[in-house]
């Protein structure tokens, strides 16, 4: 039996790491959605940007138009990176649960894996999370010397 101490150390670190996610992006997702729908807002921008000799009257227009698609997309974008934080932190709680006490390594290292992708294909989660599924795959216990050479061989 092989100790799996590294990867759960990892699994869990990686675990943190989607936690952190999870809470910055709601709360970004939560003050920026109603900070850019306040009527201040919106009344600020759009002075400025009729005001400004630059822009004709179509483009300031446009960029009023934008800035209203741009606040709706914002919410929708922020709330799909959340759920897909979660789906991470499901997978690599999963991870940890088979890789714990040297249950079933590889479909944790798979989990590891699939939790990777969905925190973010080159985050410092999914950075972690690969060691660990790495870890799970390359890791074999040890071969007893009387296992690997008995005595019934005939030379």
């Amino acid at each position: 039996m092989i100790s799996r101490t590294g990867e759960v150390v990892l699994g869990v670190v990686g675990a943190v790491f989607n936690v952190i996610a999870i809470i910055l992006v709601s709360l970004i997702v939560i003050n920026g959605s109603s900070v850019m729908q306040e009527e201040g807002f919106t009344q600020v921008f759009e002075e400025d940007i009729y005001s400004d000799p630059t822009f004709t009257a179509e483009e300031a227009a446009a960029a009023t138009e934008f800035m209203e698609v741009f606040v709706d997309l914002f919410g929708v974008f922020g709330w799909a990176a959340v759920i897909t934080f979660v789906i991470s932190l499901v997978f690599n709680i999963l991870g940890i649960v088979f890789v714990s006490k040297n249950k079933k390594p590889k479909l944790a290292g798979i989990m590891f894996i699939v939790g990777g992708v969905f925190a973010g294909i080159i985050s410092l989660t999914s950075i972690v999370l690969y060691v660990a599924a790495i870890m799970c795959f390359v890791r074999k216990a040890p071969v007893k010397f009387e296992e690997e050479y008995s005595t019934e061989h005939t030379y």
